[in-house]
């Protein structure tokens, strides 16, 4: 990630752009604009990466071999590359007297855990801007205005007491058990949860060996839904889960919670013009080299899809992703608009090795330049098109109506800038 937010900063100060460095408190977090005056549009750039999945640009399982162990399986290589090139473009355009205002690109780390964009709203980075745009990689091209799951993520760590484990068990406290009495109960609670509410988590932390009392363990939780609203009174029923097995383990518990992410507020007004943009630009294909490549890493996929549906274009209005993105945030702050591109092998799930590996090929070269594409083209529109900007204003206060932003972050919380480092104990 630094060394990525790096090379984008400097190929926006390479292209006359005026970059601003470590915004919001975050070291990777930058922000490059031209030009003056209003509109002001916003385009988002991600470039961060995913741990365990390291992956060559083939098509079957192979890990890279220089040691690295994160990759690219949700294509914010592309992402972070395809924004600026379309800000590059609309500078150009402004420097030649054609459009008038301000392009403003937004590099963000740290989506996938951090929520880097809740620190950048937070700070203000946003208040001026008319419209916001983003996209994401996936294995479909798509528009429409579609919402996203609300999102808040926890850190429970336990502290007990080691002994050994056969030979004098009864002066151990075992904080692996406690971590495994949370999950225990999390499971339970599933049952008794509002619909479509997700619950997950993974155990960062377990122990070193079987004939140890583990003294320290942590396991990593996330909780989502369609509505943030639902959120704060689930975690606090999740944190009953932790603190009745720190109770019943005889451990100490410590609380680190990460925050969260709201879901996006959707903009009708918006979304027309991108997905009016992506139809007539969508120009995707694959030559006979990229279908013999997708034909082999379909034989990996448990729900392969048609090569031919590349190139159509779905429209997603009214549907909510299942996923979570820190964009929420920004889009209850301004009329904001995304799309995505095909830059995987149709039926590939995000956040796997084939997602990593088609993100490496020409594949996912095709899918970013057709959304920096998409990106400079509906920009340029909305420049071009006050009306439809104080329309897209118009609808984004009717959708607020009387709610008020309300980050979920904890009062003064920082950006967890170690929220990738191992567990300490």
């Amino acid at each position: 990630e630094t060394v990525s937010s790096a090379l984008l900063a400097d190929a926006a100060e390479a292209a006359g752009l005026k970059v601003t460095r470590g915004v919001a408190e975050i070291p990777t977090a930058f922000m490059a604009e031209f030009g003056s005056g209003k509109p002001v549009i916003g385009i988002l750039g991600e470039f961060d990466a995913l741990p365990g999945l390291s992956q060559q640009a083939v098509p079957e399982p192979l890990s890279r071999d220089d040691g690295n162990s994160f990759g690219h399986g949700c294509g914010h290589h592309l992402f972070g590359s395809a924004s600026l090139s379309a800000t590059i473009a609309i500078a150009e355009q402004i420097k030649a007297g054609t459009i008038n205002g301000t392009v403003r690109f937004y590099g963000c780390p740290a989506e996938e855990g951090g929520s880097a964009k809740v620190f950048m709203v937070e700070a203000g980075l946003f208040k001026d801007c008319d419209a916001v745009m983003h996209w994401h990689p996936s294995s479909k091209t798509s528009a429409g205005d579609r919402s996203s799951l609300a999102r808040v993520a926890v850190k429970f760590q336990f502290r007990g007491r080691t002994a050994h484990a056969a030979g004098s068990p009864e002066q151990g406290r075992s904080a692996l058990d406690a971590v495994e009495l949370t999950n225990h109960a999390a499971e339970l609670m599933r049952e008794h949860t509002p619909e479509a509410t997700r619950i997950h988590h993974v155990i960062t932390s377990g122990g070193d060996a079987p004939n140890v009392v583990p003294a320290f363990a942590e396991v990593y939780y996330y909780i989502r839904h369609p509505e943030a609203k639902f959120l704060k009174p689930l975690y606090s029923r999740l944190e009953l889960c932790a603190k009745a097995g720190a109770l019943a383990t005889e451990t100490e518990l410590t609380i680190r919670y990460e925050g969260g992410i709201r879901e996006i507020l959707p903009n009708q007004t918006l979304s027309n013009m991108t997905r009016a943009r992506l139809a007539e630009l969508n120009d995707l294909s694959y030559t006979e080299e990229e279908r013999q490549f997708a034909a082999r890493l379909q034989q990996h996929l448990s729900e392969p899809v048609s090569l031919e549906t590349v190139s159509r274009v779905e429209d997603v209005d009214g549907t909510i992703g299942k996923g979570s993105t820190d964009v929420g945030d920004i889009s209850w702050v301004v009329p904001t608009t995304g799309f995505s591109t095909s830059c995987w092998v149709p039926g590939t799930p995000a956040h796997s090795w084939q997602a990593v590996a088609a993100g490496g090929t020409s594949i996912g070269e095709k899918g970013m330049h057709l959304a920096a594409r998409v990106l400079a083209a509906t920009a340029i529109d909305m420049f071009r098109s006050p009306e439809l900007l104080q329309q897209a204003k118009e609808e984004f206060q009717k959708r607020l109506g009387n709610q008020q932003y309300e980050s979920l972050m904890q009062p003064n919380q920082k950006p967890p800038l170690d929220y990738r480092n191992a567990p300490k104990s």
